[in-house]
């Protein structure tokens, strides 16, 4: 199989067609690939979404869609034997895919991802609260819009992205609302972990490049060659170079991509904390005054117990007081 490399990935995605033996071909490819799990992910789940925006301009069918999620039903659950490392990958972007692909598909394309999630809840390849949460995302993709939303439809459904560094995440991290923040905050905390076994840490590679010998960057020493044998050894080692080369600025560039959406992420995170934080202090004015108000009743109730007269106090009268007079008595003559 030819050598990884995210170009390589790209113009494969690029040729996927809708046939299971073009599915099964890339799926066999990426799983030979494994160890490059997270970068093929992530490559994946962008040109899901870059299909996603062309879909406005060049009417691309939504079962082209489609087909991503079959590649990565097969990788999923083929290379699941041989390492979990495709399952944890794609567990992280699922959500969003599906949103994505869900929003612009015909019912029979939504029945087909419907499909793909059962086969997973039976054999178990993710736990059910999981599936539930991506089931839950199809199925909302069903709602009516609003009255008066009709019309501004295609601009929620089909974001328009300007440049290739600015994709619409914000429209589905919004820890305001009760039902993403919680997802929200599981991907933050998981995209700062990921980043403590990032690219630009391993200090093994960067060894390795900084080994690298003179002649593999310095053309003009290419003259000290002396004999044919000395030029396959060195470009042998050119070879091993460029791949070592490739791979890690493949790693970077995924890691530069990963931290602008952790950027994005932490900068929506601070602005939904703000306005917590404004609603939180307002609660709080609301609750002191409510605390002034009790106090200053039971300020005025200590007064007042103060002022009643003690009933301790009164005179004891020994077998009770005398019977009042009756009203014949009241109004006699004597």
């Amino acid at each position: 199989m030819s050598s990884f490399s995210e170009s390589a990935l790209e113009k494969k995605l690029a040729e996927l067609s809708n046939s299971q033996q073009s599915v099964q071909t890339l799926s066999l490819w990426l799983i030979h690939h494994r160890k490059h799990a997270g970068i093929i992910v992530h490559v994946w789940h962008r040109e899901l979404k870059r299909a996603t925006v062309f879909y406005i301009t060049y009417l691309a069918k939504p079962s082209r869609k489609l087909t991503f999620i079959y590649l990565a039903n097969d990788v999923i659950q083929n290379s699941k034997r041989k390492g979990p490392e495709f399952t944890k990958a794609f567990e992280g972007v699922l959500v969003d895919a599906f949103s994505h692909v869900a929003r612009e598909s015909e019912q029979s394309c939504k029945k087909q991802m419907e499909r793909v999630l059962n086969i997973w809840q039976e054999r178990i390849v993710y736990d059910v609260d999981f599936i539930q949460q991506l089931k839950l995302t199809v199925d909302e993709s069903n709602s009516p819009l609003p009255v008066g939303e009709e019309k501004r439809a295609p601009k929620r459904s089909y974001p328009v992205v300007e440049d290739e560094e600015d994709d619409d995440y914000r429209v589905n991290y919004s820890p305001i609302d009760t039902g993403t923040g919680p997802l929200l905050t599981e991907n933050l905390i998981k995209a700062l972990q990921d980043l403590e076994n990032a690219a630009s840490g391993d200090a093994t590679v960067r060894q390795k490049i900084a080994s690298l010998p003179q002649e593999v960057q310095d053309v003009s020493l290419l003259e000290n060659i002396a004999d044919k044998a000395a030029a396959e050894r060195l470009s042998k080692i050119v070879d091993e170079a460029c791949l070592l080369l490739a791979e890690y600025n493949g790693r970077l560039a995924a890691e530069l991509d990963d931290r602008r959406q952790l950027a994005r992420m932490l900068t929506e995170y601070i602005s939904s904390q703000k306005e917590i934080l404004g609603e939180k202090e307002k609660k709080l004015a609301e609750y002191k005054q409510k605390l002034a108000q009790v106090t200053q009743v039971r300020k005025e109730l200590k007064s007042h117990i103060q002022n009643l007269p003690d009933l301790s106090l009164l005179p004891n009268v020994t077998g009770g007081l005398a019977p009042l007079p009756s009203a014949g008595d009241l109004f006699s003559s004597d």
